[in-house]
């Protein structure tokens, strides 16, 4: 429950929202407290005859610290039924008083529980955005987002038990307990000792829930996962006639998320039954030792029924309590999960007192560089030295698996080196600030990323607000107006998502857009021409060859007009280097190169 705790003391940031809260919840129960004391008197006036200003002198005579004063004693009706009237006019506006400020109440503590939530679910998105590529690859983005959506909205089912409900509960249980302790104090102290017992079950019964919520939410996990991978490759989904496999993996994750919501579901069904047995059990018990002293003549017997009745107030007000923890137990599974990630170190710790990386001007270079990802069992990148000259446009081939992407991920820390060091310019790019150092970037990946909104957004994505005549001319150069002006609102058109309202050339021209809007010294092209029809493909590649004037570009190729127009051209294989010269001397030299131009390079038209 540490974690638990912990996101709760956040709602005291709103310091004056949870004093007014506290305020009214005070209100509310006051009321009630103050409405079961007057029950004693009306009995009185009914059972036995008294005037209320009768009962008011008599309590003076008894009462030394608090007294009636003598001006309302002499205002109070003489009449019996008068005195019923009157009192029972008090408990109706105490009951209306108490009724506004329980909505004050629980208006403040939901509003305080939405807004800490909505904090915590901010905090936790950017502290994902800014984890290693390589941990969220790792773990899966499924499980990220079913954390700060779903766990998200269990912890706030906690919170809500917390403020708007516990906290009322247990100060209107606390009015009517005392009330009963100044009608009789010996039954009701009696009726208290059982409460230790009955907290001893509801934190065995919690921790079962705990443990079920927990289970419940990494099935759910499980779920989110399956359903959006085949969604999003319905097209594959369908292609391979495997709408009945996918069906089968829902519905075998389906069945683990059941099993563990019925585990929590029993242990939920159980705390109702047990806490009305205990009830009972506390009632008959204090019937008995009542019933005793009634017969022998030293309890009124109309301070019985008010004592017992209200000891069942307080009962019925503390009853919910039960429910509350289980709430607080559950939302204890999903504070946990939360808390894992938020621990988890980001990127850019103590990157904002590294100084600032300067706008490359000389070399990029790679030293004797090496990484394996997790779980493999071979280095991606293999004790790779290379150096590249500033305003070179680098060609990368090789066969899948050979290690291109993973060394150009290299460049702006996607991925971290396990040995070796990447260098610009000479300063070592793990001692500078990151935010500098990926500025420095343009990248077009095969894998073009589209953001739900105007096509407008999408290329200034990233950008410093740029202005519209910007975003207008890198669409230009990127041979992306004239489709974009066809378009239903021209730059104002809201793209479906992921971009699936326009083909495969069109998204990567918009790429290339947004990379050119950064004006970045190093441009990183990851096949990015891959899907571009061989009719335009002449064009992009004149337009790439002017915005790669002054700039470092590192081709990751695909087609064939990209390696010719590449100043020098790299062949890896394994993770290495094995080759590295023009298009003609590889042709020569290397076997390989002369097999990927027939296998994998595809030439224009």
């Amino acid at each position: 429950m540490a974690a638990f705790w912990t996101y709760v003391r956040q709602m005291l940031r709103n310091r004056a929202t949870v004093a007014w809260a506290f305020v009214f919840a005070l209100i509310s129960a006051s009321g009630l407290g103050v409405g079961l004391l007057t029950l004693g008197p009306m009995l009185r006036l009914i059972l036995r005859g008294d005037s209320l200003d009768q009962l008011a002198r008599q309590f003076n005579e008894k009462e030394p610290w608090i007294r009636v004063p003598d001006e309302i004693i002499a205002r109070l009706p003489p009449e019996r039924f008068d005195g019923v009237v009157l009192i029972i006019f008090v408990i109706a506006v105490l009951t209306v008083l108490g009724g506004a400020a329980n909505f004050m109440h629980q208006y403040l503590s939901q509003m305080l529980a939405t807004k800490t939530i909505a904090r915590i679910r901010q905090d936790t998105y950017r502290h994902v955005l800014h984890l290693p590529l390589s941990r969220v690859i790792a773990r899966g983005p499924s499980e990220f987002v079913a954390r700060i959506v779903r766990d998200a909205a269990e912890l706030q089912r906690g919170f809500i038990a917390v403020t708007s409900k516990a906290v009322t509960q247990v100060l209107k249980g606390l009015a009517a307990f005392t009330a009963a302790m100044v009608f009789d104090w010996r039954l009701t102290l009696s009726a208290a000792v059982v409460a230790p017992l009955l907290l001893i079950v509801l934190r065995k019964l919690g921790k079962r829930i705990r443990r079920g919520t927990r289970g419940s939410l990494e099935a759910q996990e499980g779920l989110l996962r399956i359903a959006t991978e085949t969604l999003h490759g319905l097209r594959a989904v369908k292609a391979n006639t495997g709408e009945r496999h996918a069906a089968r993996w829902f519905h075998r994750l389906n069945k683990a998320v059941v099993k563990q919501e019925l585990r929590v579901r029993t242990a939920r069904a159980l705390t109702g039954p047990v806490v009305e047995t205990l009830a009972v059990l506390i009632i008959g018990s204090l019937a008995i030792v009542a019933a005793k002293h009634i017969i022998a003549g030293n309890l009124p017997f109309e301070r019985f029924v008010l004592t017992l009745g209200s000891l069942a107030v307080a009962g019925a007000s503390f009853r919910p309590l039960a429910g509350l923890v289980n709430e607080m137990h559950a939302a204890a599974a999903p504070a946990e999960r939360l808390d894992e990630i938020l621990s988890q170190p980001r990127e850019a710790a103590g990157a904002l007192r590294l100084p600032n990386l300067s706008r490359h001007s000389k070399t990029i270079e790679f030293a004797n560089v090496s990484f394996t990802y997790p779980g493999s069992d071979r280095p991606a990148v293999d004790r790779l030295t290379l150096t590249i000259a500033h305003g070179e446009r680098l060609a990368l081939v090789g066969p899948n698996g050979s290690g291109k992407t993973t060394l150009i991920s290299l460049l702006p820390r996607l991925l971290e080196p396990d040995s070796g060091r990447v260098l610009i310019d000479g300063t070592d790019i793990s001692t500078v600030n990151l935010t500098s150092l990926r500025r420095q970037f343009g990248v077009v990946t095969q894998e073009t990323v589209l953001f739900r909104g105007s096509v407008a957004e999408n290329i200034g994505f990233g950008a410093a607000a740029p202005s519209r005549e910007q975003i207008i001319d890198a669409a230009r150069r990127a041979h992306a107006e004239d489709f974009v002006l066809e378009l239903p609102n021209g730059y104002d058109t809201d793209l479906a998502e992921q971009g699936a309202s326009l083909s495969g050339g069109q998204r990567q021209r918009l790429a290339i857009a947004r990379a050119i809007l950064r004006d970045p010294s190093i441009l990183i092209l990851d096949e990015a021409t891959s899907q571009i029809d061989a009719e335009s493909e002449a064009q992009i590649n004149a337009a790439l060859a002017e915005f790669c004037q002054g700039r470092t570009a590192l081709l990751i190729a695909h087609r064939l007009s990209t390696v010719l127009n590449a100043d020098r051209i790299v062949v890896m294989d394994g993770g290495r280097i094995i080759a590295e010269g023009s298009h003609e001397e590889l042709l020569e030299d290397c076997d390989l190169y002369r097999r990927l131009t027939k296998t994998q390079l595809v030439a224009a038209g």
